[in-house]
């Protein structure tokens, strides 16, 4: 099952629009910006809410909803529910049928968006029912939410036909003792689980703060629904809670992590105790602040795997010294591997990867293959094909750092504009194939795709 977050945000987004407190300006600087939270599954066949951004996120991240044949509604609220929708699909002739799913308010408030002849199947659901919705298997299940009353409100245990399962809990507060049997044993390979409030518990009983996040996850481990391969992913992030780099801090302490807006979550038979092989590349110029941006989009990982690709310099001081500084803001978790065979890393590796970075990676295999001085370009061009196809099919969330050396003044050297050229091109080829992009300017990261 592959999973694409058309957004993580709260109700009002993360910033809020109209805020200027400490945490909406430090999403700003970092350019991270969180529409409202909903999901396409698949080949964007099944959809998870559908609030008004929704249909403009699914185009931001290069999809469309064409091929949508089931939406599963959470609930009315106006970031879940935005049934206006319903009237711009009927502008196209889709040719089927779309089931839309959900607690009978919220059905009801999406009638009179579509007329008698449109093709729209409506399905009143309730907490306990089980139905077959295409080719996937939903559970419906109770969430401590409302709109107007108990119940109308609801959370998805969801199988897809390759088997994998996930829980799709947004929005909900704690929940009670007993709805943990209905999950019980399930193990989960992904759990989305909203987490809106952070450290403001006097706000409301309907979401999470991030003690009762925790609290939670622990309550779906001793169940059996949440195991050591389960991916449990934080949705639904508002500005209550701190700055980001503290809310994926704290959330690695219960073993979860930060989602992330057009993140492609990969889970099921292919996937690893991870859950996802989400690839991450981070361009920037010298100082920028990229090692250190990539440092903290694994911070929530227990452990990971620093690929070193610039090895030692005998006799060098000053790179010495560089090294040393990277090395110890890393947590002491984390091991190192110093390599230029970074494509051996990615095939082998069993947990998350930090490489950095490629443009000294090219650098090796130039060096390697003499190029500089006349040698065999067309074998680093190899190199090349085999780091793209070991990056691609990468099992494990890996993030990539490399430079971006093509804003500036034409290189003297022949050399120079070789070395250009080649990253260049390796940057632009590696990016196709990466789930996010971004770039660090003056220490501020701004998302590319």
């Amino acid at each position: 099952m592959e999973l694409l977050l058309l957004g993580t945000g709260a109700a009002d987004g993360w910033p809020n629009p109209f805020c200027t407190c400490a945490s909406c300006d430090d999403a700003v600087r970092r350019g991270e910006i969180r529409g409202q939270t909903a999901a396409l599954i698949d080949d964007d066949v099944l959809m998870l809410d559908c609030g008004p951004e929704a249909p403009r996120a699914a185009l931001r991240h290069g999809r469309n909803l064409a091929r949508v044949r089931h939406i599963l509604l959470t609930h009315a609220h106006a970031d879940h529910l935005g049934p206006q929708a319903l009237l711009f699909r009927s502008w196209v002739a889709a040719g089927f049928t779309v089931d839309v799913v959900g607690p009978a308010a919220a059905v009801d408030a999406c009638r009179d968006w579509v007329g008698p002849d449109d093709p729209v199947r409506f399905v009143p659901v309730a907490a306990g029912d089980v139905l077959t919705v295409g080719d996937y298997r939903v559970g419906v299940l109770g969430a401590r939410h409302k709109v107007f009353e108990d119940g109308d409100a609801v959370l998805y245990d969801v199988t897809g036909p390759d088997g994998a399962r996930i829980l799709w809990a947004c929005d909900t507060g704690p929940l009670p003792d007993a709805w943990f049997d209905d999950v019980a044993d399930a193990a989960f390979d992904a759990v989305f689980l909203e987490e809106t409030f952070g450290d403001r518990s006097d706000l409301s009983a309907g979401h999470h703060t991030l003690a009762a996040f925790a609290d939670t996850v622990a309550a779906l481990r001793a169940c059996g629904a949440v195991v050591d391969a389960t991916d449990v992913v934080a949705v639904h992030l508002g500005h209550h809670n701190p700055p980001i780099a503290q809310v994926r801090r704290r959330l690695s302490g219960c073993g979860a992590r930060v989602g992330n807006d057009g993140e492609v979550v990969r889970v099921g038979a292919s996937g690893c105790e991870y859950g996802t092989g989400q690839r991450t590349l981070i361009l920037g110029g010298v100082r920028s602040g990229k090692s250190r941006y990539a440092e903290e989009l694994l911070d929530a990982y227990p452990t990971v795997t620093y690929v070193a690709t610039g090895g030692t310099r005998e006799g060098d001081a000053e790179w010495a010294e560089r090294v040393a500084l990277h090395r110890d803001r890393r947590p002491e978790s984390w091991s190192t591997v110093e390599t230029s065979d970074v494509a051996q890393v990615l095939r082998s590796a069993t947990e998350p990867l930090l490489v950095d970075c490629l443009g000294t990676w090219l650098t090796a295999r130039l060096d390697l293959h003499e190029v500089w001085t006349g040698g065999d370009l067309a074998a680093v061009e190899q190199d090349v094909e085999e780091l793209l196809t070991a990056w691609a099919n990468c099992a494990v969330p890996v993030v990539a750092v490399s430079n971006e050396v093509g804003s500036g003044v034409v290189p003297a050297s022949a050399s120079g504009r070789l070395f250009r050229d080649q990253l260049g091109r390796l940057n632009a080829r590696v990016a196709e194939i990466s789930d996010s992009v971004s770039i660090v300017v003056a220490g501020i990261p701004m998302r590319l795709r």
